[in-house]
């Protein structure tokens, strides 16, 4: 088997994987509240 060295595999693949991620839950999350907000104030 080869040897593990730290810190030399290609992650740029992983970082923008998780990065896609992060964006889309913060966008959920804010339209989520936004519409929390509006149900909030104009359901009767």
């Amino acid at each position: 088997m080869a040897e593990h060295k730290h810190g030399e595999m290609d992650i740029t693949v992983q970082t923008k994987t998780f990065d896609g991620f992060i964006k889309f839950t913060t966008w959920c999350v804010v339209v989520i509240a936004l519409l929390c907000l509006f149900l909030a104030v104009f359901a009767s």
